[in-house]
């Protein structure tokens, strides 16, 4: 039997200048390596799991499931799942995990992609898919969730109990995998980053210790989480500060699109009428193939949580364009179903071999933009196989995010210099390149495409290298570019503190020493 459903088995005691830039950072050596028969050390008699564990192996269905990615581009690979029944079951598996030195990763919702995940070699996928849990306490204005809770989930639930919160832009991942590599989002600039609305986590430590961790319990760790988590423990439950509706909770969407021929003057308005936009505003623009019409499109999608009179008045530059729009008021829980067409649905389509490039910028380059735009749209055009190809451009305000200090968590890209002084907008750039599996010369051609135009693009952002969060980071950034340097040191400390055995090791991994 393949897929197990195991209730009784006794304890074992015992994750040029720019191009140089983006070199391929060196493994620490002592991650742990599937050297041994994981099946067997997991089914081993001496073992007890709960009633509600079920281990899994391949070929199964349960296992597909419980390993399955959103990109199966540099992907892991899997030799046996296992979805938890409790958190003690957790704690086992990790304490497992370090006294075998067996690969491990935690699997929300499979959306990491990393390409240091494909030195992940026939390890155990510990999967808290399942774990769907939303308890909203009205009185406390919090909400507490599981790792499996994806983005899209929490929307309908709050709006009921009249409540909303900060997200990111995509329903489909773990709304906790954001939230510990900081949490971007179109309310970073009025509300800040999911990261802040954290309040407390429940988390399994490498010894295989239960904890709760909040600003007053193991404060040290608080600091790392937030824009560090994956490196520390699993998650296995999160409780953020939750946020009473305004405005009904109704939002003003506005979609426009336009031809390329058309997007310099849209990229030079961008740059000089919303280079300092209030914080309740932001947009999404994304440059892509439009199936129906059989060409390239640029599209913008504007929101804005505040009266649609003072949204329209903003938008009143960009509706002069007289480009095709559509403009309406809308629920704030439908967002993602809604704008730009109803992209959310196809950027989370599934096992599709993504390949990104992504950076951070804290200024506006039309420029910049319109060379990058071009490049994808030659692109598009000369690659009918590479059509689910995207550029993104995330313009969100970052008030909110900034006046929470820097030193207040480990995310290190709300400093002053970069999102206030400057400009107040952290703006991320990501190069999506996607192409039929199994077509290798598209695949060299994407990945080269990616390269360049992360390579011109960097020199466009305000800063002097390139630097990119970490949930959107590739992997081939140099770690300080994505950390930062100054913070690094502190970082390094908590993972030779709660993770010095390194099992926590293959997505965008602190190191045990620095430099």
């Amino acid at each position: 039997m393949l897929a197990i459903n195991i209730r009784s088995w006794p304890l074992l005691v015992s994750c040029l200048a720019l191009a140089d830039a983006f070199a391929t950072p060196p493994r620490s050596g002592n991650e742990p390596r599937a050297d041994q028969d994981i099946k067997a050390l997991l089914t081993d008699g001496t073992v007890r799991w709960s009633s509600g564990a079920i281990l899994s192996f391949p070929p199964s269905s349960v296992f597909e499931q419980s390993t399955e990615r959103w990109t199966s581009y540099s992907a892991p690979t899997y030799s046996a799942a296992l979805r938890p029944g409790n958190e003690q079951d957790i704690s086992q598996a990790v304490r497992i995990a370090r006294a075998a030195r067996i690969p491990f990763l935690t699997r929300g919702a499979g959306h990491g992609y990393a390409i240091s995940l494909h030195d992940f070699k026939d390890g155990l996928s510990l999967d808290l898919s399942q774990w769907k849990s939303i308890k909203i306490d009205a009185k406390a204005q919090t909400m507490t969730i599981g790792p499996g809770v994806i983005s899209g989930e929490v929307f309908e639930p709050l709006n009921r109990a009249g409540f909303y919160i900060q997200t990111g832009s995509c329903s489909c991942p773990s709304l906790i995998g954001v939230t510990l590599g900081g949490g971007i989002g179109r309310l970073m600039g009025e509300l800040g980053l999911l990261s802040d609305a954290l309040e407390s986590v429940r988390i399994v430590a490498s010894d295989g210790r239960i904890m709760t961790v909040s600003a007053t319990s193991h404060p040290d760790l608080w600091w790392g989480i937030r824009g560090a988590g994956a490196n520390f423990g699993v998650i296995v439950s999160a409780t953020y500060k939750i946020h009473p509706l305004k405005d009904n909770g109704k939002v003003l969407l506005a979609d426009f699109y336009l031809p390329p021929e058309r997007s310099q003057e849209y990229f030079d308005l961008m740059e000089s009428h919303y280079s300092d936009m209030p914080g309740n505003l932001a947009q999404i623009i994304v440059v892509h193939w439009n199936s129906t019409t059989n060409s390239v499109q640029i599209g913008g999608d504007w929101v804005y949580y505040g009266p649609e009179a003072e949204g329209r008045k903003l938008l009143a530059p960009v509706f002069a364009l007289n480009i095709t729009s559509s403009s309406s008021v809308i629920p704030w829980n439908t967002i993602p179903a809604r704008a730009g067409g109803g992209f959310d649905a196809f950027l989370c389509q599934r096992n599709s071999p993504r390949s990104l490039f992504s950076l951070n910028q804290k200024k506006y380059s039309a420029s910049g933009w319109q060379a990058a735009s071009e490049k994808m749209a030659a692109f598009l055009n000369e690659n009918p196989e590479a059509r689910d190809s995207t550029y993104v451009i995330e313009m969100f305000p970052n008030q909110a995010t900034a006046a929470f200090g820097d030193g207040s968590s480990a995310w290190p890209w709300r400093d002053a210099k970069g999102y206030m002084f400057v400009s107040p907008l952290p703006i991320l750039v990501t190069v999506n390149v996607v192409w039929n599996t199994g077509n290798s010369a598209l695949e060299r051609t994407a990945n080269t495409l990616g390269v360049q135009m992360r390579a011109d693009l960097a020199r466009t952002t305000g800063y002097d290298k390139p630097v990119v969060f970490v949930n959107y980071a590739r992997g081939d950034e140099p770690i300080e570019n994505i950390y930062r340097k100054d913070k690094l040191p502190r970082l390094v400390e908590l993972k030779r503190k709660y993770d010095p055995a390194n099992i926590f090791a293959y997505y965008h991994p602190i190191p045990l020493k620095y430099p």
